[in-house]
């Protein structure tokens, strides 16, 4: 999915959230879906959302592993401590 694609699918699935046509929960799950399709889409084969949570925090990055996974997080500087890592489907 390319970037257009992906702001064009939010932006339907904004305007049904306005019209009434759909509820908060259903909008968050669509636009969370289009999120992840084009951040693994765009970060290429071989990669996988990963939630990495530490301290308190999480976060979601996406990578090729848990171990890059885990570095990324820690270089964005979202979470610190021992670490947990769960993949995401």
């Amino acid at each position: 999915m390319d970037r257009i694609s992906a702001l064009r699918n939010i932006e339907d699935a904004l305007r049904e959230f306005e019209n009434g046509e759909c509820d908060l929960s259903t909008l968050e799950r669509r636009v969370r879906g289009t999120v992840r399709t084009y951040a693994t889409e765009f970060e290429g084969e071989g990669t996988a959302p990963y939630r990495v949570a530490g301290d308190g925090s999480e976060v979601v990055v996406v990578a090729s592993d848990p171990a890059d996974a885990r570095e990324r997080a820690r270089r964005l500087g979202e979470v610190d401590g021992d670490l947990e890592t769960e993949r995401l489907d």
